[in-house]
């Protein structure tokens, strides 16, 4: 099998660290050279916003992946204005240079965020986070009633382009954002996280040839004391899948865990791991978690090298060998300083988390600690992690 990823001599990287700022308005792409001096990696281009929105309409970009052709191609959520009425694809072709919309015109998406391509099955789908115009706001439930948040999975022909289907989620799948099918070429089946439901939804193809969808995983809610409201969602902010498709991961930010499932039956995955790195309810918190007999409770969290950890478990990158789970903790600054002031005054953290392959289980690292709170020109805000060989969130199967 080969694999399409964003390695080699250059690798484009978004987001990866920034300051605690609206990042999402950039719309820039910067392409980093990561071959020629790997410890010191240096600026090769930008791709500046006014060239990309002249050329396509497209703004406040997100997730990149490589194609067998050479070219790079973008999901963009929104216009220059940030209505999601502008979401679509840029495609960059192998030197960088804009080359236009992936996707046929009058085939664009509801609203933009990730997704992912399974090519011996001739698809695409891509998930739906919400318009920039109120995401950049932080959260605020009126504008999931105002239809600003997508719960929709948009089925694409591939290569080509071609709306082919989109799925309605419902109720159970409010702010569909990372999506990944199986790494076998030869499955049709995949999970994409729900944030606002704290859900993961099973994806797969139908005997007629159609997609369909079911609730794979359910967090509950938690009764909490001390709270704007009774219950606390785990608020699901990234999942991934094991290079050899046997666990997925994922992360509630706001309860504070990570967990893994056996994924070797799709369709029923079986929970093996779970352990605590912050969130809302641990000790030393205003906020406790209330049982059914009304007894509060809070979540042990270990203190690594002498730090006490801020944030909740957010973004989520697995080692090749499925060993090592590295952990960040900020979404983006406006929701960082929404519920993790202290996050956005202190900066965030990278952890690792040592992963028992044969039975299951996940316990930290007190060994590894990456604090860019001290960082110059800091405090900084860690998000997404990359191999520049290719991971288990880039690399795709052909």
């Amino acid at each position: 099998m080969n694999c399409i990823t964003l390695g080699g001599m250059l690798a484009a990287l978004a987001m990866v660290i920034h300051r605690p700022i609206d990042v999402f308005w950039s719309s820039r792409v910067y392409v980093i050279d990561t071959q020629k001096n790997p410890k010191a990696p240096s600026l090769y281009k930008v791709v500046q916003p006014e060239d990309i929105i002249k050329k396509t309409g497209l703004a406040h970009l997100h997730t990149s992946h490589c194609l067998a052709s050479g070219d790079i191609m973008i999901s963009c959520l929104g216009d220059k204005d940030g209505n999601a009425e502008g979401s679509g694809f840029l495609l960059l072709d192998s030197e960088f240079n804009i080359k236009g919309r992936w996707e046929k015109p009058g085939h664009s998406p509801i609203f933009g965020y990730d997704f992912w391509y399974q090519p011996r099955h001739k698809t695409m789908i891509s998930s739906s986070f919400g318009a920039p115009t109120a995401f950049t706001q932080g959260f605020h439930l009126q504008h999931v009633a105002e239809g600003l948040y997508g719960r929709y999975l948009h089925v694409y022909s591939w290569p080509d382009g071609e709306l082919k289907q989109t799925l309605d989620l419902g109720g159970t799948g409010f702010m569909p954002l990372e999506i990944r099918f199986l790494h076998d070429p030869s499955k049709d089946t995949g999970y994409v996280r729900c944030a606002l439901t704290s859900n993961i939804v099973r994806f797969f193809k139908t005997e007629d040839g159609s997609w369909s969808h079911q609730v794979a995983i359910s967090v509950k809610p938690l009764k909490v004391q001390n709270w704007i409201l009774k219950e606390l969602p785990g608020f699901i902010t990234d999942i991934l899948i094991s290079l050899d498709d046997r666990f997925l991961y994922f992360a509630n930010w706001l309860h504070g865990d990570i967990r893994q499932y056996n994924i070797e039956d799709p369709r029923n995955p079986v929970l093996v791991g779970q352990v605590w790195v912050g969130g809302l309810i641990q000790k030393g918190s205003p906020l406790a978690a209330m049982t059914e007999d009304g007894k509060t409770w809070q979540s042990d969290v270990l203190e690594i090298q002498g730090h006490r950890l801020r944030g909740g478990p957010q973004m989520i990158q697995l080692s090749l060998d499925g060993k090592r789970l590295y952990v960040t903790n900020s979404v983006f600054s406006t929701m960082d300083r929404q519920f993790y002031p202290e996050l956005v005054e202190k900066g965030s953290h990278m952890l690792q988390i040592d992963i028992d392959t044969e039975k299951g289980g996940l316990k930290i690292n007190p060994n590894f600690f990456v604090d860019f709170g001290a960082e110059p020109d800091g405090p900084c805000l860690a998000h997404e992690m990359r191999y520049p060989g290719g991971d288990c969130s880039s690399d795709i199967w052909i």
